[in-house]
């Protein structure tokens, strides 16, 4: 357990002082965020996600950005311990989209009101860079007001370029984990934190809208790990930071694992709102996946992105990096309809433009 003493009753002052401090100042020393993920309770944790979530207000309102995601390959060349569509998963039953039916999905999602979409995948040979100029120029042409978003894993400082001449708006590549040792027990060895954090500033200097994050509760995963992450995106000043649990997946090497908790990570989620208030978040449909309620929780406590899913539903259920993900079976249209009444019921409102990221922030790694 991440979180040691968040259901005891016995009230925490220190906890609270702390993060009042970090709601006014925007940061603390390590050894502050390390006290408070070791000794927050019930009330500190309400406190936190109360701060965090009058924070967003003061930047966002009660805004929540709703994203287009398009899945369309989940073939990858890398494998990741921790990862359903590794490379290794000889049970994964392989897919890619057409450019046709990527197209067909914006063209649907275009239509529901979306004027972003996420284009995600595995780090799939196939789709070019070649491929994807011509992809995602020809979705600019058709929708000039709408923002791309790529999420392609690591690519070529050459190949980031192109895509974004070609038209890329934003780019997000979750960093996992900013502590060297965890990182190695994540991943095999044909992959480095260093070239990761070489991507993300590459991708900065570009000019991307750029996505980090980290996953919350991964297998050895402790508190001062956390703090890594902290400080990192205390440091790097991300556009968007994706924090998500980590979910077990019965095809790697990982199986065993225990998952995240919906708590572990929107205290995480609320940790980096009240450091970066001007960040893009989103509630992850993984936390939806471990609770029918986890996005609305995370929107209560800072989040302000939601994705929805505008893949094919025959092939949704295939894109699986964890087990029991939520809505494969759902149209596009009613997964839009089904989170805008979630948003709505939890006292927020849905925004359909293309929500850019407030920060301004250029900071290299």
């Amino acid at each position: 357990m991440i979180l040691p003493n968040l259901y005891k009753d016995k009230p925490n002052p220190r906890v609270i002082e702390l993060l009042d401090v970090l709601a006014n100042q925007r940061f603390l020393q390590p050894e502050d965020y390390l006290y408070i993920l070791d000794h927050i309770d019930i009330q500190g944790y309400s406190h936190l996600c109360t701060l965090s979530r009058k924070v967003t207000n003061e930047s966002y309102g009660k805004d929540v950005f709703m994203r287009g995601l398009i899945e369309f390959s989940n073939y990858c060349k890398q494998d990741c311990y921790y990862c359903g569509i590794r490379k290794s998963n000889n049970h994964a039953q392989r897919y890619r989209l057409t450019s046709a039916q990527i197209l067909e999905c914006c063209s649907e999602g275009y239509r529901l009101g979306y004027r972003t979409f996420v284009l995600q995948g595995g780090e799939d040979a196939y789709f070019t860079v070649e491929r994807m100029e011509t992809l995602i120029s020809t979705i600019k042409k058709e929708y000039p007001d709408v923002a791309i978003t790529l999420s392609l894993g690591e690519r070529s400082y050459e190949e980031y370029l192109r895509f974004f001449q070609a038209g890329a708006d934003r780019y997000l590549l979750r960093h996992e984990t900013a502590s060297p040792k965890l990182y190695k027990k994540l991943h095999p060895e044909s992959m480095s934190l260093e070239e990761r954090m070489l991507s993300l500033q590459q991708l900065k200097q570009i000019g991307y809208q750029v996505g980090a994050g980290c996953m919350v509760h991964s297998p050895g995963q402790e508190n001062k790990d956390l703090v890594e992450d902290l400080l990192f995106l205390q440091h790097v000043t991300p556009h968007m930071c994706g924090i998500g649990p980590y979910l077990s997946h019965q095809n790697t090497p990982f199986a065993e694992e225990s998952s995240g908790t919906v708590e572990e990570t929107v205290t995480m989620v609320a940790l980096v709102r009240l450091m970066l208030p001007n960040c893009l978040l989103p509630a992850t449909t993984a936390l939806g996946t471990l609770d029918s309620t986890g996005r609305e929780q995370a929107l209560l406590a800072g989040a302000n992105v939601v994705m929805p899913n505008l893949s094919p539903t025959n092939v949704r259920e295939l894109y699986e990096i964890y087990e029991g993900k939520i809505c494969t079976g759902d149209e596009a249209a009613h997964c839009r309809g089904c989170i805008q009444r979630k948003i709505e019921h939890v006292g927020l409102s849905v925004h359909m433009g293309r929500g850019d990221s407030l920060m301004e922030s250029n900071v290299c790694l």
